[in-house]
């Protein structure tokens, strides 16, 4: 059976990310109930749309790839959730950074 994942395209300049999740603790050991946790702000890039178009239509290229881990704004991006996975779907210009 094919993965439902696999099977999501995203349009235009979109990017379907998975969120990797943060410390559950602090440095000093103090476990974070999930009312205190800040959503995850980094994530990897799952699968990329055709790329923004332009207005003599072209597109333009993605400068992230699958795979990348990226940083992103806490509020980015439209959430959604597939077989149970909570999923996010970002457009490439909420992007700030591609983690070396």
């Amino acid at each position: 059976m094919v993965d439902m994942i696999e099977k999501i395209k995203p349009l235009n300049d979109y990017i379907l990310i998975r969120r990797i999740e943060a410390a559950n603790t602090t440095r000093g050991g103090i476990v974070l109930p999930d009312t205190a946790k800040e959503k995850p702000r980094e994530g990897v890039v799952l699968a990329l749309g055709d790329g923004k178009l332009l207005d003599d239509g072209r597109r333009l290229k993605f400068q992230v790839e699958v795979e990348n881990r990226i940083l992103f704004s806490s509020y980015a991006g439209t959430e959604i959730k597939v077989e149970g996975e909570d999923l996010l779907l970002i457009r490439e210009d909420e992007v700030l950074a591609i983690v070396q």
